[in-house]
């Protein structure tokens, strides 16, 4: 009988450990093939040294002015609009892995949870992005930006924020990750939705004022990660 109980103790305690997870492979994963040539041509005709900051992720990266907010810096977007985080971890090796960046900035999630994918999906991609970054990029910082809060996605912020939560906590306990929180900043009074003033008129993607509260957040996190001066915004 006490032998019995044991091996059902001991599967109740497997059943709470987390289990480890595959990122979702892309229902399309030749979807982005024209995107990433484009990085590849842009980096044969006009490759950027290395020791550059390295953007990755999906349209708020795209349409970042990153030469507008860091000027004189050594900068690559590979900023892709509508793409997940399967989708940046499928194409790692042409993102990220051919580069040899001083920190690499990562935005991403918010398709992901607009698509549909769960919390503990959206949470454990971003694992396995920074995973592998710190795997063939030992010592190279990793910036996490918080998912954002939006108007045009604002029944999607609990999910979202949840996903934040867990990130902020896994970057506090890992050495060389660090968490831009531009989320809370974003937020109305008492946690509420967002003023349209961050946002295009879509309520979605940032405007010039969202991009310069993002520039400020970022350059501290990046002044914190050791790869920035003081004086640099």
């Amino acid at each position: 009988m006490i032998r019995s109980l044991l091996v059902i103790l001991a599967f109740a305690t497997l059943a709470c450990l987390p289990t480890p997870s595959i990122a979702k492979v892309p229902a399309d994963p030749t979807k982005w093939d024209a995107d990433i040539a484009a990085f590849a041509a842009r980096d044969t005709t006009a490759p950027v040294a290395g020791d550059a900051l390295l953007f990755v992720g999906s349209s708020s990266i795209r349409m970042w002015n990153l030469a507008a907010s860091w000027p004189g810096e050594k900068l690559i977007n590979n900023g892709f609009g509508g793409s997940t985080l399967s989708d940046a971890i499928h194409h790692f090796d042409r993102l990220v892995a051919v580069h040899h960046p001083r920190a690499v900035v990562l935005y991403s999630g918010d398709n992901d949870i607009s698509q549909g994918r769960s919390v503990e999906q959206v949470t454990n991609d971003f694992m396995t992005f920074v995973a592998r970054t710190q795997q063939v990029h030992p010592g190279v910082p990793v910036v996490i930006i918080a998912i954002k809060p939006s108007v045009s996605r604002w029944q999607l912020w609990p999910a979202m924020r949840e996903v934040n939560a867990a990130l902020r906590a896994h970057c506090a306990a890992t050495p060389g990750l660090y968490f831009a929180d531009v989320a809370t900043p974003m937020l109305g009074p008492d946690g509420s939705k967002p003023a349209a003033t961050w946002f295009k008129s879509d309520g979605l993607h940032l405007s010039e004022a969202g991009y310069a509260a993002w520039t400020r957040i970022v350059s501290e996190t990046l002044r914190e990660a050791g790869v920035m001066q003081k004086s640099q915004r």
